[in-house]
């Protein structure tokens, strides 16, 4: 090794030994007499000294022209710093490394940024200079975070007897959901490799196989709209397991979740983890991952509503909406007129809402509003009983249909959760939410799809409504959301031809569909087929969630913008003629 100790491992213990670091240029400060430079690496900062009576002046002179991200090797002896001058941010802060020259093993060009400073470029040119900004401590802390999650993630499983089996990359297409990306195959023009967007299908003929506990760190692909907490290629912990119920693969994940916040946080979680039925998380909170660390708990008055006589409350309760609301305790006085007026466009700019209605809860009880007037005292106070509402409460409702009603009321409590500090910030909570709807119907169609994939097991006991009533059958289906994220999601799946057909018979899928499209797996299935379910958990969003972080960009590498782009490579990019000729390919301009 060209270093003897890294940049954050010497200590007062080392005083008065030799020590020889390497690393890149923090800062360099002249002070004349002598040069002082924060020399950096991944584990931390030291300074070096060049002065007398170790340097003489043209050495010193030459310490002074060391410019920021150079790369230095520096060989002294370990001093105490002078009284007064230690560095309590650092953990070497008490020693200094004092040299008679440093050896400059590289410059550096002027850097658009440096790592070290307190206020972030934009955006782009952090992912333009990518290789700059993963040297700032906390994008190398949250990288750290990564591989201490995977490792110990992979070891959880190691020890529950689980075989690590890699799946393909280059497979069949068979649409999921998503868009896949298509690969182009040069041996056979004009058939088309695709990406795999999870390892679904793989899993379970490795079920069919025998492989009764599999796992896999996986990259998957998606060609889909992305935002802050969405990348066109994100990686999964994929698992699956025979001869299993969802308890099992619920009480694995649990004991998972436990170890890595013992182990990455220091946190103790109470297991089981808590439980609700999706039923119960649209009623109550509006939202199939809603964030538990806060209340702001959804209470439906449509009851009421179709007793009164305002006419916004009265009408959407008989078209058959709903009336519902949340109810901000003791922080009315917070809410200004134009506060309120900013929610309002809100719920209806970000989720179609046709308004939203307030009340705020006088010092006797009452409340007032705008539209107040509306209502009879005993409406009025009807509609606190309902709240358990109190003096300084506010009131917010909605009235339109159902799924508008939940998505508008769980954008506020989000909204209201951050803006209010309802909860700490190093706050963690972990559920799970379960039996999910098997089926979507198209709006538009009127076509069924499934709310997961076509392979997820009824309940046992709605088995019956697929013939006679699909929409109240429900999913063998589990979802782990952690702080208001979906952190993991799986399912059951079917193993038995007869209940698969009647599946693939309500979503539309023909026989010669499905045999095209999922052939080998249902042929696989045809050779004893053992019960199998499993699970896939995003740790691109268990690292930022467990970190802290917002931006899962934060926790990816090298990651694409909003618009699927590299700044860094600038991928994707052109390919030259002689490429798609060999793949008998040519580009043509679309219309859109």
């Amino acid at each position: 090794m060209l270093r003897s100790h890294t940049c954050g491992q010497l200590r007062v213990s080392d005083v008065g030994s030799e020590a020889t670091l390497c690393g890149w240029v923090e800062s360099c400060r002249d002070h004349g007499g002598a040069v002082f430079i924060d020399l950096r690496d991944r584990y931390g900062a030291t300074q070096v000294v060049i002065g007398p009576p170790e340097a003489n002046q043209q050495q010193i002179d030459f310490a002074g022209r060391i410019g920021a991200e150079w790369v230095l090797k520096a060989t002294g002896v370990v001093s105490h710093r002078l009284e007064g001058k230690t560095n309590e941010k650092l953990a070497t802060g008490d020693i200094e490394l004092r040299c008679a020259q440093v050896e400059v093993l590289n410059t550096s060009a002027v850097p658009p940024f440096v790592p070290s400073q307190s206020d972030l470029p934009n955006e782009d040119l952090r992912l333009k200079y990518r290789f700059l900004d993963l040297r700032r401590p906390q994008m190398q802390r949250s990288m750290i975070t990564r591989s201490q999650i995977i490792k110990e993630m992979r070891d959880y499983f190691a020890e529950h007897d689980f075989i690590d089996v890699e799946t393909p990359i280059l497979g069949r297409s068979t649409p999921e959901g998503a868009r896949d990306y298509l690969v182009p195959s040069r041996v056979h023009p004009g058939h088309f490799y695709a990406l795999p967007q999870s390892p679904q299908l793989y899993k379970q003929i490795l079920m069919v196989a025998g492989f009764d506990r599999y796992v896999q760190v996986a990259k998957c692909f998606r060609d889909e709209d992305l935002r802050a907490d969405r990348q066109p290629e994100f990686t999964q912990l994929d698992l699956e397991m025979s001869f299993v119920d969802a308890e099992d693969i619920i009480a694995i994940i649990d004991g998972l979740v436990a170890r890595v916040a013992k182990k990455i946080l220091g946190r103790e979680v109470q297991l089981p983890l808590a439980r609700m039925s999706y039923e119960e998380a649209m009623r109550r909170f509006g939202s199939d991952q809603p964030d538990l660390r806060y209340a702001l708990e959804i209470v439906d008055i449509t009851e009421i509503a179709k007793t009164v006589e305002f006419r916004v409350f009265r009408g959407t309760a008989d078209e058959g909406g709903f009336v519902r609301g949340i109810k901000v305790d003791g922080r009315a006085e917070e809410f200004s007129r134009r506060r309120l007026d900013e929610l309002t466009e809100y719920v209806k700019r970000d989720f179609g809402a046709r308004g939203l209605a307030w009340f705020r809860v006088e010092p006797d009880g009452s409340l007032w509003s705008p539209t107040s007037k509306n209502f009879t005292a005993d409406e009025l106070n009807r509609i606190t009983a309902a709240m358990s509402a109190k003096p300084g409460d506010l009131l917010l409702f909605l009235a339109d249909s159902w799924n508008v009603t939940c998505r508008g009321l769980a954008g506020l409590r989000k909204r209201l959760g951050g803006e209010l500090k309802l909860y700490a910030a190093d706050s963690l909570h972990c559920s799970w939410i379960t039996e999910f709807p098997m089926f979507e119907k198209d709006d538009e169609t009127g076509n069924w799809h499934a709310k997961h994939h076509p392979f997820t097991a009824p309940l046992a006991s709605d088995l019956p409504l697929l013939k006679t009533n699909p929409e109240a059958c429900r999913a063998q289906a589990y979802d782990l959301v952690i702080n208001g994220s979906e952190a993991g999601g799986g399912t059951i799946r079917i193993h038995d031809a007869a209940t698969q057909s009647q599946v693939f018979d309500l979503l539309g899928i023909d026989q010669e569909t499905a045999r095209d499209r999922f052939g080998f797996l249902l042929d696989a299935l045809r050779f004893g087929a053992p019960p199998h379910g499993g699970i896939a958990l995003g740790i691109d969003r268990w690292v930022m969630l467990l970190g802290g972080l917002e931006n899962i960009r934060e926790v990816i590498a090298f990651p694409k913008t909003q618009k699927a782009t590299d700044l860094m490579t600038e991928a994707p990019g052109t390919v030259d003629t002689a490429q798609l000729n060999e793949l008998q390919l040519r580009t043509v301009s679309v219309k859109t």
